[in-house]
């Protein structure tokens, strides 16, 4: 094909004019800009090194506590390093801090120490002696089959879902079935890990970030299971014993935000939950998310990369003590009329190395991830271009996604001992693997650049009647009702 010469000339007085005057140069094609993200993190990422010097020199990131400060600052001066606009937004609320715990289990007057940790959200101080009851799964159906069974008793149940349970038996979290519990009248409730070598998993049993009226406790998967067996033969007795701290803090999400080149009032929001739990340094859970996070945007902003719509890059505090700093932010949002803004939230919890993508139950969206991910695949084939179109709760893009605003995440593909660790003493550093995060920047960051500059985006807000829809045919009503987020009524 010829070449015009006047183009020439014209875009070589334009090229002279930018140097001169700031006429912009034509902008690169899509598949110019993922090439180019792609190896500025392969030779730039900071990605791991700012992780590891954060679990060294932080340690736990625990919300509204010291280290959870020093983490908001960390990330605050992180991103301004990079040259990024960024903010804080403070919040308050009543937040919760562990305590002492003693469990002691065995027959009727022999009683024995058996090693344990406080869930979330229990009482601030409880002394609770009583009768144990195997209640399976501890999901709906088993009360449901020994109705009565637990009231002024102890439950005893499974973390995850019993290998002789019945097939296509779904699971809740940890917060449901303690609400489940406290719901038919038990006085305390034990859940046994699914993680063998006793290790012993924390986490919230408050659906709604409330203290719950019950202490709720985790003992290790061999503790429980031999519990069970006992209980066969002879009735089993549990004393619970625990103080913990319920007080108000004050926590601030960080907000660093690149401004859209044509929509700038649109915003993509990309966030994970930089506070942890405080049992280790949350290297996975979540560093490995929001650290990637933070260097997606310094790889965008060293590229000088401005899509159309604006990038707000989000840590959100709280999420572990019950979604704190998302709500905090889709409230605000909605208090000053700036919730329609939000066009996309694409939530980053425990994610890496990347092979797809989950697109929150928006089906309608997934040619266009497809036709992204392809790209990516000829860029690196690591990335399998996966789409899967689950829907679930109990990560940071819940407040958005009971708003109708469309939410995804990656299709993570780490190693398994990662998911030993959850919650557990042993989510550290050494877990972390340097490629998996880097891959993380990489693969997330192209497919963000590609959503933020979409001439059209692949789902719309839905409308509150079709978000209840929504979340109905998703198989989410009971969940959200267990943790009073269902607003439709009956």
């Amino acid at each position: 094909m010829k070449t015009n010469p006047h183009m020439k000339i014209s875009l070589g007085i334009c090229l002279l004019a930018g140097a001169l005057w700031g006429c912009e140069a034509p902008k690169e094609d899509l598949d110019t800009v993922l090439t180019k993200i792609n190896k500025d993190v392969l030779a730039n990422s900071k990605a791991y090194q700012t992780l590891e010097d954060a679990t060294s020199t932080i340690g736990h990131r625990l919300t509204g506590t010291a280290n959870g400060a020093a983490a908001e600052e960390y990330a605050y001066n992180l991103f301004a390093s990079y040259g990024l606009d960024v903010k804080y937004q403070p919040f308050e609320v009543v937040s919760w801090t562990r305590g002492t715990i003693e469990t002691q289990i065995g027959a009727e007057g022999k009683l024995e120490y058996l090693p344990s940790v406080s869930l979330a959200h229990s009482p601030v101080e409880a002394d609770v002696t009583g009768e144990i009851v195997d209640m399976g799964n501890g999901i709906q159906a088993d009360y449901e089959a020994k109705p009565g069974a637990v009231k002024d008793k102890i439950a005893l149940v499974y973390i995850g879902i019993l290998p002789d349970s019945p097939e296509g038996t779904s699971n809740l979290h940890r917060s449901e079935k303690a609400k489940l519990a406290i719901d038919n009248g038990a006085k305390a409730i034990i859940i046994y890990n699914q993680v063998k070598d006793k290790v012993l998993l924390t986490g919230t049993a408050s659906v709604d970030g409330d203290l719950i009226p019950i202490p709720a406790v985790c003992i290790g998967y061999e503790d429980g299971i031999a519990l069970r067996e006992k209980m066969k033969a002879q009735k089993q007795f549990a004393r619970v014993q625990m103080t913990n701290t319920s007080a108000p803090i004050k926590a601030r999400n960080v907000i660093a935000t690149i401004k859209g080149s044509e929509l700038p009032e649109e915003k993509i929001i990309i966030g994970g939950h930089l506070d942890s739990w405080d049992l280790a340094t949350g290297a996975t859970d979540n560093g490995l998310g929001t650290f990637a996070i933070m260097d997606m945007a310094r790889s965008f902003k060293q590229l000088g990369l401005k899509p159309k719509r604006t990038i707000e890059f989000i840590m959100f505090m709280g999420e572990e003590q019950g979604l704190l700093g998302s709500r905090a932010y889709v409230e605000e949002a909605k208090a000053n009329g700036t919730l329609d803004q939000v066009k996309y939230m694409f939530n980053q919890d425990m994610s890496g190395n990347p092979i797809g993508m989950n697109l929150g139950g928006r089906t309608e969206a997934e040619a266009f991830f497809k036709e992204v991910g392809q790209k990516i695949n000829g860029i690196d084939s690591l990335y399998s271009n996966l789409t899967r179109t689950g829907a679930g709760l109990h990560s940071d893009h819940q407040p958005f996604m009971l708003e109708g605003v469309p939410t995804m995440s990656p299709i993570s593909n780490l190693n398994a001992d990662i998911f030993l660790c959850y919650h557990a003493d042993c989510d550290d550093f050494d877990l972390i693997v340097e490629e998996h995060i880097l891959n993380n920047v990489r693969f997330s960051g192209m497919v963000l650049y590609a959503l933020a500059d979409a001439d059209q985006l692949p789902a719309a807000k839905l409308s509150d009647e079709e978000t209840k829809t929504f979340m109905q045919e998703k198989g989410l009503e009971l969940k959200l009702r267990l943790g009073g987020d269902w607003r439709w009524g009956m």
